[in-house]
């Protein structure tokens, strides 16, 4: 095993420990047959992000699980959010789709999201704290306040306090479209609320990752039982990339737990879909798995 591979690193608990644990996904992070084993207390995602070597740490905890008989299974456990300490940021305006979405959206003609897909500086913006971040089969919500609330799926990109890239995961970047579009000043309020981001099933190296032409994105919503949004782009649509971000990223900021940055989206439901209260939302990424979320209302 190669210093930047290991298993899938998942965050969960049990009916009989409910005290959130860290673990290898041994498989397929969305069969319910795949083997999880534990690492030790001492072990979660803040110390793995500080250590001066994280990749090599993780290769060295995945080589002593390597060949253990594993009983545990993902059918037993409770995927949580892949987050402890960490800061969620996000990056807008990185696909031409969302791009001419915004614009779209936008009272005012939105020319600035235009500016911002073909400068030199991204757009970046502080998304969520853990607690205002769901993991799989937990809810997302809505504002109350908003009436044009769609899921953005998103690559996330997990980095150490270093920002050195350590794995990838997925991200719903939750957005109240009809907030941003009447002011872009209220971002922050049509992007961080309660429940406004969810992660998961779990952090894969990127290595899992097939070339960016054939790492499908895709959203799946399904409403009482019917399919109402089915939409997908690739990776490689996305105009920046991960050491671009980075690097814009810790200018003049640091992050001492480590930080998940995701990375925009290239699918926009119809302008005349909004998510609804009991709505599933399936968000998919090749070589990752599927994240799952139901949504609610504030």
């Amino acid at each position: 095993m190669s210093k930047s591979t290991f298993p899938a690193l998942v965050k969960f608990r049990t009916a009989q420990n409910p005290t959130p644990r860290w673990g290898f996904v041994h498989g397929d992070l969305n069969s319910p047959d795949s083997a999880v084993s534990d690492l030790d207390d001492s072990i979660n995602l803040d110390t793995i992000l500080t250590t001066a070597k994280p990749l090599s740490l993780l290769a060295s905890l995945a080589a002593e699980t390597a060949g253990l008989e594993i009983s545990q299974k993902i059918s037993d456990i409770e995927l949580l959010a892949p987050i402890e300490s960490q800061e969620v940021w996000g990056a807008g305006v990185t696909y031409y789709r969302s791009k001419v979405a915004r614009q779209e959206e936008s009272k005012s003609g939105g020319s600035f999201y235009d500016l911002v897909y073909s400068a030199d500086r991204p757009e970046l913006f502080f998304k969520a704290t853990p607690h205002r971040t769901v993991g799989p089969n937990q809810a997302i919500r809505v504002r109350s306040d908003s009436n044009w609330c769609v899921p953005e799926p998103e690559l996330a990109l997990v980095f150490s306090s270093r920002l050195e890239l350590i794995g990838v995961t997925i991200g719903d970047d939750v957005s109240a479209r009809d907030i941003e579009g009447e002011n872009p000043l209220y971002l922050p309020q049509a992007k961080m609320h309660i429940a406004c981001c969810a992660l998961g099933p779990g952090i894969v190296p990127v290595e899992a990752l097939p070339a960016r032409e054939k790492t499908v994105i895709r959203v799946h919503i399904v409403r009482n039982g019917q399919t109402v949004v089915d939409g997908s782009t690739t990776l490689d649509q996305m105009k920046r990339g991960f050491d671009e971000l980075a690097g814009w990223l810790g200018r003049d900021n640091s992050f001492p737990h480590g930080v998940i940055l995701l990375t925009g989206t290239g699918v926009v439901p119809p302008d005349d879909f909004s998510m609804q209260p009991g709505d599933m939302v399936h968000l998919s990424i090749t070589g990752i798995g599927t994240l799952t979320n139901r949504v609610e209302k504030g």
